[in-house]
């Protein structure tokens, strides 16, 4: 405990007298100063006890004392102690009536107590006090250490919030809480995630400080490097203790472990995730799972898929975060927040490539990702159907097609199943389909507004009504030998047969691609 000037006067080898204030002796003093001057304020900082013989003072003038003491007041000094016997054989009235009336301690020092002692008093007292505290400091370290060995982050988080008497909360590098205690915190946390965000746009390490008096909150980030992984939020009813600074800071060190692993590690486990993906989309299933072992089998015991990223422009801010790092994080979270399993690989400085289980997690994560922060993350993903070790190849197709397709539609994420349950018309869009239309129908298009004719409207007709003759020549409105005429002159322009369904096929897609209008 701080000491107070309870505890000076309860030395029993100092002698001290309370002269007035006996209601404020709990007040915590921060340090021992002896000032003879008139107006000693300038060089105080607050929570001293000050210490005078009255040498340059009119002690006995009550205007003068109520004057003084109460700039020693107001300065935040704690208590006065007044050495009797030197210029005094007493407290002056004055300085007791004044001292009273203001609420200031009045301690009466006799003369065979010299300031010395009660500085060094007040020192050793101190010095007791910090030693506490960091003896409680330790103990709380080792404590958290063990508890991080044992159980894992939402363990600190549990010592922690107990340590400092109040709460505290882990949250990932997206704000999401992903430990609090006590059990109730976790609400409160999760109205802090506006901050935690904020907190990820400073460099780490970072912190600061939200709430209000009754309810005050440290916000600190996680992470060895310049980018926040994490933060960790104390609430407590007042400014943190030295102990339980020491607590705090012992926790950030171990949260920061936790969350972010070395980066030998994490490269070994990248490279053995790798080798797991080459042999699956390879065909070898099971030297996949040999490999992928405790680490990462759970991923091939159940359907997963697999998704693509890639920049969605190679322009970008040299200062801004890089895309696929940001999605890779925001991925891994989602999936850790799931329970879910997820494997990052890069292919490349500008690409992603992750396989993730279907439970959900990633999908959402995807989704989520691009509406929120599409302009800002500036990414295109393409996502396979859900498949299993043996169909990874063909997932790894669907992946690029779908890709493929976000990129031309100028979507931030395509799902393949989205592909399969469309329509094929809308990838019709395509530059390079429209000019292959273009130029298998120009020569038609040239004929007709020539005035000699329409073999265009005619040709939609025909393949509309798959070559039915007369259901055709009804739909345009002339008779069935005009109509296969016009077939003919078709077939000439183009040199191509209309029995070929190819040929067909071709001309009706053509058709659609242009809208039934030649380029201009």
């Amino acid at each position: 405990m701080p000491l107070t000037l309870a505890s000076l006067v309860q030395h029993s080898a100092l002698k001290l007298t309370v002269r007035a204030g006996e209601d404020r002796l709990d007040t915590p003093v921060r340090w021992a100063h002896v000032s003879e001057l008139a107006d000693p304020v300038p060089y105080m900082e607050g929570g001293e006890l000050l210490m005078v013989t009255a040498m340059k003072l009119d002690a006995e003038n009550p205007d003068a004392m109520r004057r003084y003491v109460k700039r020693l007041s107001d300065a935040g000094v704690v208590g006065l102690g007044f050495a009797v016997g030197v210029n005094y054989d007493e407290v002056p009235q004055a300085l007791v009536d004044a001292a009273r009336d203001e609420g200031l301690p009045l301690l009466e020092v006799p003369r065979r107590t010299p300031f010395l002692a009660i500085s060094k008093a007040v020192s050793a007292a101190m010095a007791a006090d910090q030693y506490r505290a960091v003896t409680a400091g330790f103990e709380a370290q080792r404590e958290m250490t063990r508890a991080a060995l044992a159980e894992g982050p939402a363990a600190v988080v549990a010592r922690l919030a107990a340590h400092v008497n109040g709460w505290a909360a882990l949250y990932d590098a997206s704000g999401a809480v992903l430990a609090a205690a006590p059990e109730w915190a976790a609400r409160r946390a999760a109205r802090l995630t506006p901050d935690v965000q904020r907190l990820r746009e400073r460099s780490a390490p970072a912190s600061t400080v939200v709430g209000g008096t009754d309810d005050r909150v440290e916000l600190q980030s996680l992470g060895s490097g310049r980018r926040v992984r994490g933060a960790l939020a104390v609430g407590t009813g007042a400014p943190l203790g030295t102990a339980e600074r020491y607590a705090v800071h012992s926790a950030i060190a171990l949260l920061t472990l936790t969350t972010e692993r070395s980066r030998s590690l994490q490269a070994a486990e990248q490279r053995l995730g790798a080798a797991v993906l080459r042999m699956l989309l390879a065909g070898q299933p099971d030297h996949a799972r040999a490999v992928a072992g405790d680490l990462y089998g759970g991923l091939l015991d159940a359907p997963f898929r697999l998704l693509l990223a890639e920049p969605a422009t190679a322009e970008r801010d040299p200062a801004a975060e890089a895309p696929l790092p940001a999605l890779a994080e925001a991925l891994e979270a989602a999936a850790a927040r799931a329970a879910e399993a997820v494997l990052t690989v890069p292919e490349g400085d500008e690409r992603l490539l992750v396989l993730a289980g279907d439970g959900g997690a990633v999908a959402a994560a995807c989704e989520a990702y691009t509406e929120k922060e599409a302009e800002e993350a500036g990414v295109v993903i393409g996502l396979s159907a859900p498949t299993g070790p043996i169909a990874a190849g063909a997932a790894y197709k669907q992946a690029e097609q779908a890709l493929s397709v976000a990129r031309r539609r100028g979507r931030a994420l395509v799902e393949h199943e989205d592909l399969a349950a469309g329509s094929v018309l809308p990838l019709l869009a395509d530059d390079a389909v429209r000019a292959f239309a273009d130029g298998m129908l120009r020569a038609l298009y040239e004929h007709d507004a020539t005035g000699r004719g329409d073999l265009v409207a005619s040709l939609r007709a025909w393949l509309s009504r798959h070559g039915q003759w007369d259901a055709a020549a009804a739909d345009l409105g002339v008779h069935r030998h005009t109509l296969r005429y016009r077939m003919r002159r078709v077939e000439e322009i183009l040199g191509r047969s209309l029995d070929d369904p190819d040929v067909r096929m071709e001309l009706w897609l053509a058709l659609k691609a242009t809208g039934g209008a030649p380029a201009t």
